[in-house]
């Protein structure tokens, strides 16, 4: 049963050389004694540029077969596979006179090993070679062909592609042994040529068959004589393989039954097989001093290094292949962008993505980015070993981790190290945590004086009579207020004169104020490029229903001095008030943010474009007003708030949209942004596509708003380069990466709309566990492992067909893929959703063909009408009693 009563000899045996020294002696006289660390270290350990590590050793080393030749260094801890030597053979059988068949064959040196990844090439003149599976199976696995008399071996090896030479590959399996058969073809020149008659320049190809291996590895295990798991192995203790402290064992490798491996445990690396010989797979001190920290604009922090002895682990080594273009590789082929040694993340920039199975790295469905931990163990078994600990900075904390986000790769569990709160920097080294000066870094956040302490801050009043200057960062005196009275009255008639004389000031103060603010008011609408709108507007022949610049007087009158109780919404670019005109025309004036001077410019000529755009699925634009430091716009009101409001907000009061209602919704939505990009004048991209921004009016049709991301883009521009803003969770990916904005982000942002209404979930949101889910990560991994119809609302799967939802579905996948170019644009996808109303209402028709009940939605196959200039008060009234909000 045991591993020195049979597989030691075993292994003696193979090397033909065996262990030398005191190691050897001991095993082979079966005298059994542990070996340490300490008493193999005067052994040595390499042969040539050949190292390996007990139990065996030097010079050059062959199996007992005599032809096996091990070529690279005795590994003996490989994380999750067996032990493996990178082995070469080779065989040469001379030509026979009138011999056609010749046999070759290769058997492993003992039952603990056992082949695979092989790879080998035949050379040699007119035969077919044959695998022999075993006696009566056979299958070619190649042929070799000699066109050319004079074609030398050595050219024939460098492509080995049929001419003189050919390759094969075998099945990665456990292979104990290989037999090959190579059969002469039946050519009336082959016996001549091997002959040599009336050759004067013949190849040795033709004198000669040779198998020689490109690539073999030979699997090795401790055999077991009967079939117990592990823990029963290692009752013996004189016989049990795994000694080092942490290490483990395995049980049953593939092809080696029955069988048994060591390993070093979770955080530690080495051989297991020696007593101390699995260490700390973490070295929080690195060997080499003055390690290169950047490749070009990246910097590259500890414990990650460039140079060998400047990580924490090999894992952690990267490649700066290129300083001047800061091209820095993981892997193969995987480009880093950043390293955040405080969150644990690497951003991978690739095509593709890495998959990482296992430590230190594993993928994120949620960022997509790269998390990483130090080593494969708990901060309680990490915090054990302080020689090994990789938080060294003081102030530093351990953090675990785990399964609290759904990777790609199986759940990896680890830990990793950040600065404590008030603290920022890199744990992974001495001092390397700092003090954040939140004064400095915040500026404001106390609203007075800011005292900064070591990990955190404190705030202090000004004293009595003193207000704080931000700019000057300390208290000042306040500026006294003084008194307009101009003297004491006395007498009678002194102080009539001087109550005539403060009215007239009075009045005088108020035509000075009012001249003040109206000459302040034309002072912006300069500014604001008024007479350049003016001169737009006016020059518009075709516009039948012109835009109009509203005074600041006339939007004051009608939100009542914008009043807090008119506020309908509050956004990422403004503020939205109702307001109520003269002519009880009931509009929408959104306050926006303050912009630059320099965005002026580009400001009016998107009013000037906005104005031109008449569209009965587009919130209408009436105007402007030009007289505040920031533009005012006024919109036509609509009555019934959002579609996000409809499907996710609580105060929908029992209301739901029907599945007719959601693809008329959806389908009037994509219409306007398909004329949004292709059929107005300039192309108008909106950058912020949500359902908060698709409105409801009275009639329950889809009113696309919110311009204040929107940017226009010209005929002959395919994309343009903006700072990338948007709403999390409609983000396009693509967008977010390259800042290159165009027409197929809305396409990305309108697919996140389609998830909402066909699950009825907010685009970012709580699962069942607790956590912050992303819709679209959720809708493409769900998808893939559940029917459509399943991970579909309840309402939507009583009321569509499975034909409807998995359409639907289609659809925003399609929305949803990550390059750009390969989604439909918003014009495809009106078609596609009119297209399914279309069958819906057909087959609506053919089942009620004989009803009178005619209920079925048609809004959406109605002919565009115009639509109204304003929302009445009326109507707004009458909407507000008798709909549910």
């Amino acid at each position: 049963m045991g591993f020195l009563a049979h597989d030691a000899a075993l292994l003696i045996a193979v090397l033909i050389l065996g262990f030398g020294g005191e190691a050897a002696a001991m095993l082979a006289s079966g005298n059994v004694t542990v070996p340490s660390a300490a008493t193999l270290a005067h052994c040595p350990k390499t042969c040539g540029d050949i190292t390996f590590d007990y139990p065996t050793q030097p010079p050059r080393l062959f199996l007992n077969d005599g032809d096996t030749e091990l070529v690279d260094g005795i590994p003996f801890a490989l994380p999750a596979n067996s032990p493996g030597l990178d082995v070469a053979f080779s065989r040469s059988i001379p030509m026979i006179s009138g011999v056609d068949v010749y046999n070759v064959s290769w058997t492993a040196p003992g039952r603990s090993f056992v082949a695979s990844q092989i790879q080998l090439n035949f050379t040699g003149c007119d035969f077919d070679i044959y695998w022999l599976r075993d006696i009566n199976s056979r299958a070619l696995v190649c042929a070799v062909t000699c066109p050319s008399d004079g074609i030398t071996e050595t050219i024939a090896k460098q492509s080995c592609d049929g001419v003189g030479c050919c390759s094969s590959t075998f099945p990665t399996g456990g292979i104990s042994s290989l037999k090959f058969q190579f059969v002469r073809r039946n050519n009336s020149n082959v016996e001549g040529q091997a002959r040599g008659e009336g050759q004067t320049n013949r190849s040795s190809l033709w004198d000669r068959i040779s198998v020689e291996t490109d690539l073999m590895l030979l699997s090795w295990g401790f055999v077991l004589d009967q079939q117990p798991d592990c823990a029963a192995v290692a009752k013996n203790k004189t016989s049990y393989a795994c000694v080092s402290e942490h290490s483990t064992c395995t049980y049953e490798l593939i092809g080696i039954y029955p069988s048994y491996m060591c390993m070093c445990g979770a955080g530690y690396n080495g051989n297991p097989h020696v007593l101390g010989g699995c260490l700390p797979g973490y070295n929080p001190n690195p060997q080499k001093v003055n390690c290169s920290r950047s490749c070009g604009n990246i910097s590259v922090p500890f414990p990650f290094g460039l140079e060998e002895d400047c990580s924490a682990r090999q894992e952690f080594l990267l490649n700066c292949s290129d300083a001047a273009s800061s091209t820095l590789i993981i892997g193969w082929d995987q480009y880093v962008s950043e390293i955040n040694v405080g969150k644990g993340i690497m951003t991978v920039s690739s095509d593709a993505l890495p998959v990482f199975g296992t430590a230190p790295y594993a993928e994120s469905t949620a960022t997509q980015d790269l998390h990483w931990a130090v080593a494969n163990q708990s901060c309680q078994q990490a915090q054990q070993d302080i020689s090994a600990y990789a938080c060294v900075s003081a102030n530093s904390t351990c953090l675990g981790v785990n399964s609290t986000e759904k990777f790609v790769s199986n759940t990896y569990i680890g830990y990793r190290c950040k600065c404590v709160d008030g603290f920022d920097g890199n744990p992974y080294i001495l001092n390397g945590c700092q003090d954040i000066d939140e004064c400095e870094t915040t500026p404001g956040i106390c609203g007075g004086p800011c005292h900064n302490t070591v990990g955190g801050y404190y705030c202090t009043k000004c004293p009595s009579k003193t207000q704080y200057d931000t700019a000057k960062k300390q208290c000042t005196q306040t500026k006294r207020q003084r008194s307009l009275l101009l003297g004491i009255v006395i007498g009678f008639g002194a102080g009539f004169g001087i109550l005539l004389l403060g009215l007239s000031t009075l009045l005088f103060a108020n035509r000075w104020r009012r001249e003040i603010e109206k000459k302040q008011r034309r002072k912006y609408f300069l500014e604001n490029q008024g007479l350049l709108l003016e001169h737009l507007i006016s020059s518009d022949e075709n516009a039948s229903d012109k835009t109009k610049i509203f005074s600041l007087e006339e939007l004051e009158k009608a939100t009542n001095n914008f009043d807090d109780t008119r506020i309908l919404g509050r956004g990422g670019h403004g503020m939205v008030y109702k307001g109520i005109l003269s002519d009880q025309c009931v509009v929408a004036i959104k306050k926006s943010m303050i912009i630059k001077q320099s965005e002026i410019n580009e400001f009016i000529n998107e009013v000037a474009i906005l104005s031109q755009i008449n569209h009965r699925n587009i919130v209408k634009l009436f105007g402007c007003c030009l007289e505040t430091k920031v533009p005012l716009l006024v919109y036509d009101f609509v009555p019934n708030g959002s579609l996000y409001q409809i499907l996710h907000s609580a105060t929908s009061n029992g209301f739901f949209l029907s599945w007719d209602d959601c693809l008329r919704i959806a389908t009037e939505a994509a219409g306007a942004l398909s004329y949004l990009h292709s059929s107005a004048s300039v192309s108008v991209l909106h950058r912020d596509v949500k359902s908060s921004n698709i409105l409801l009016d009275a009639n329950y049709s889809a009113k696309v708003s919110d311009f204040g991301a929107s940017r226009l883009v010209s005929i002959d521009q395919t994309h343009v380069s903006t700072l990338v803003q948007g709403t999390f969770g409609y983000l396009d990916p693509e967008y977010y990466h390259t800042g290159q904005l165009n027409e197929k982000s809305d396409v990305y942002s309108f697919g996140v709309v389609l998830l909402e209404l066909l699950l009825r979930r907010e685009p970012i949101f709580t699962s069942e566990s607790g956590s912050k889910q992303n819709l679209s990560s959720y809708f493409l991994w769900e998808s893939k492992t559940r029917p459509i119809k399943e991970i579909a609302a309840t309402q939507v799967r009583e009321e569509a067909s499975e034909e409807e939802i998995k359409s639907v579905a289609s659809l925003a996948e399609m929305c949803l893929r990550l390059r750009g170019e390969e989604r439909p644009t918003m014009k495809e996808v009106e078609m596609a959703l009119q297209t399914m109303r279309t069958k819906r209402f057909k087959s609506y028709q053919a089942a009620h063909e004989d009803s009178t009940d005619h209920s079925f939605s048609q809004v959406g196959y109605s002919v565009d009408q115009p639509s109204k200039r304003c929302y009445s008060f009326e109507q707004e009234f009458i909407s507000s009693a008798e709909v549910p909000r």
